[in-house]
């Protein structure tokens, strides 16, 4: 399921005024596109589009702007974002979640939890809409783990209507996740 956050209009590369090469830069871009009012809309950029130059022996290379750039949305970046969940949002965003939730229990100190941060923003990515994921930092909601047997971590849970369906422990494959979820959607 898709939503439409915002619909802006445009305008044509054409409309904007040409910048010699000499006077190409990033801030030059970057003043277009604030004069068009690009910057207005938050989470719109130009980003331009650059092509690298021939390096010399002793010198840095140079870096040449394209005509033209892209317009990105850095939205959908911040859309699906994992967000932690605490003792006071427990209730509300997983247990009465109308979806099924994926839970990821972890600690800063914890090394094969950083390996698996990755894999739970890509398939946050990549189910949204579907499935709603969430991390929880066992150091700071003890009692939460304690409540689920939490007894190492990483360790993904997934729950559905508000009932843990299935736990899956350790840094494992994304595939093994994959197979996890499609068991509950």
């Amino acid at each position: 399921m898709a939503t439409v956050l915002e619909c802006v209009t445009v305008p044509r590369a054409s409309a904007f005024p040409v910048i010699s090469p000499a006077k190409r830069s990033s801030s030059s871009i970057s003043s277009i596109s604030s004069s068009r009012g690009f910057l207005e809309f938050k989470g719109l950029k130009v980003r331009p589009t650059r092509s690298f130059g021939s390096v010399s022996k002793g010198s840095n290379s140079s870096l040449r702007l394209r005509r033209g750039g892209r317009i990105v949305c850095e939205a959908q970046e911040t859309a699906v974002k994992v967000l932690g969940v605490n003792d006071a949002s427990w209730q509300s965003l997983v247990l009465n979640a109308e979806s099924p939730v994926l839970v990821e229990f972890w600690a800063p100190w914890c090394g094969p939890c950083k390996m698996i941060h990755p894999v739970i923003d890509e398939l946050a990515k990549q189910y949204a809409g579907k499935l709603k994921c969430y991390k929880v930092n066992t150091d700071e909601s003890p009692s939460i783990a304690t409540r689920y047997g939490i007894r190492s971590i990483p360790t993904v849970i997934i729950f559905k209507n508000g009932e843990k369906k299935d736990t899956v422990i350790g840094a494992v494959p994304k595939s093994t996740l994959t197979t996890s979820i499609e068991k509950f959607l």
